[in-house]
């Protein structure tokens, strides 16, 4: 009995030293795959993309979009999907892809977006943790100053409502500041203020984005083509903000598949491409975008699949001209949601009873919502001249500018964290941009009311 015991041992000692040896030899040898992973290069664009999207300064997103644009599907879609948790290019890659309607490979990345209040004092239990000291960057002189005067209004409704601890504020005139808003910026960092609001401009926001890492932190109150640097934001009542609450809106109610109408002027892209994007996030799909003046819909009503909604980014008076043609093609009752473009070219009832059943975005405080701490919008307009007609909207503009600068924590702690502002329920996308869920109303009989839903008050 002995032998066969020693002759097993020797067999599994023999094993042993060959499992040893292959062990030793993986330690040395990759696996074929694992080579594979380590030595891919990336596509020459993207490469490119990321050095962007890496750079100390901040990286332009129309310059990245444009690198990525030219990759096609497939490739924009693997190499997404090759980056690393984390890398700063991927939430670019993801809005491409969702701009085309291709899912993502994973969610976006809100960790690349993130905002440091550590040197406020505590938040009260509602999240409330305003600055120390807040500088708000606007062109109080010049031809834009009767935009800014309601903002500027706005924000200190906002500011002297609030019984609590509150930031000292400054405003400083972008316009007559030698070397405007960056100027300006500079200005107010010196000055020792630890936030500020601003500035007002497209051109501005994008100068001050493009500087990269900001010293203070902005809330800027415009949306260019330059993403906020990361531990700032943009605010804006931006056509993006209109086509992305849409997208939401129709989601609510069961809409995958939509057919948009576009007026195609460069506003109204903006807003589809924004309407798509979104649609996308939420599973739909955009199944066609038809021009206004297109006679015949039916050939786009009858894809496969069928229609579930009709998105509309054309003014009102082309919308009344569109509704027959939309009812010959069957899609007359389906669910519609416009712009706010839908209000230019109405206002006489007996001719917009057509338009009955289309919801479009406002502001809840000027569609006759109440908002703590703001007399209603009729009233404001009898005692302010810059909550009055037009400008209303930029008051409650201003009022929700105060709010994100007190809550702005708040809103980048979690994805979930809103607000409740003059203009729509307010929350911080992946990128640093204030989202904004406006009330919604409709025509009845011709005239614009509020919905029941309008903003979830």
């Amino acid at each position: 009995m002995s032998r066969p015991v020693r002759h097993s041992r020797i067999h599994w000692l023999l094993v042993l030293a060959l499992a040893t040896v292959f062990i030793g030899g993986c330690t040395m040898v990759q696996p074929r795959s694992e080579v594979d992973r380590t030595a891919r290069t990336q596509h020459p664009l993207v490469a490119q993309a990321s050095a962007l999207a890496q750079s100390p300064q901040a990286a332009d997103a129309a310059a990245i979009q444009a690198l990525l644009a030219q990759l096609d599907d497939a490739t924009l879609s693997s190499e997404a999907a090759a980056l690393a948790q984390g890398d700063p290019l991927y939430n670019h890659m993801g809005r491409e892809l969702l701009r085309r309607g291709i899912a993502l490979p994973r969610p976006l990345e809100r960790a690349a977006w993130q905002f440091d209040a550590g040197s406020r004092p505590p938040a009260d239990n509602d999240g409330y943790r305003p600055p120390m000291k807040v500088a708000v960057l606007l062109p109080l002189s010049g031809d834009l100053a009767r935009a800014a005067e309601p903002v500027r209004d706005g924000f200190l409704a906002g500011y002297f409502h609030e019984h609590r601890r509150r930031p000292e504020v400054s405003f400083i005139d972008t316009h007559g500041t030698s070397g405007g808003a960056l100027a300006a910026y500079d200005e107010a960092v010196a000055a020792a203020s630890d936030f500020i609001v601003g500035p007002l401009g497209r051109d501005e926001v994008d100068a001050l984005f493009r500087r990269g890492n900001l010293s203070v932190p902005v809330l800027a109150l415009n949306r260019g083509d330059v993403d906020p640097p990361a531990g700032n934001a943009s605010f804006a009542l931006s056509p993006e903000d209109e086509g992305s609450a849409a997208a939401d809106f129709l989601a609510q109610q069961g809409a995958r598949r939509v057919l948009v109408v576009s007026g195609g002027d460069a506003v109204q892209r903006r807003s589809v491409d924004a309407f798509r994007t979104r649609l996308t996030e939420l599973g739909g799909e955009v199944t066609d975008v038809a021009t206004s003046g297109i006679a015949d819909l039916t050939p786009f009503a009858t894809r496969e699949g069928g229609i579930d909604a009709v998105f509309l980014a054309i003014r009102g008076n082309t919308a009344r001209e569109l509704m027959p043609r939309l009812a010959m093609a069957g899609l007359a009752g389906k669910p519609r949601v416009a712009t706010s473009h839908l209000l230019q070219g109405t206002g006489e009832p007996a001719e917009d009873r057509v338009l009955d059943g289309t919801a479009f975005p406002g502001e809840h405080w000027t569609s006759g919502g109440h908002i703590p701490g703001l007399p209603s919008a009729d009233s404001a307009a009898q005692t302010l001249p810059t909550a009055r007609g037009g400008a209303a909207r930029l008051f409650a503009f201003g009022h929700d500018a105060w709010l994100l600068t007190a809550y702005l924590e708040k809103l980048a702690f979690s994805a979930a964290s809103e607000v409740r502002g003059a203009t729509g329920m307010l929350s911080i996308d992946e990128l640093g941009h204030v989202r904004r869920n406006p009330a919604w109303s409709t025509f009845s009989a011709g005239v614009p009311v509020t919905l029941d839903n309008a903003g979830r008050y």
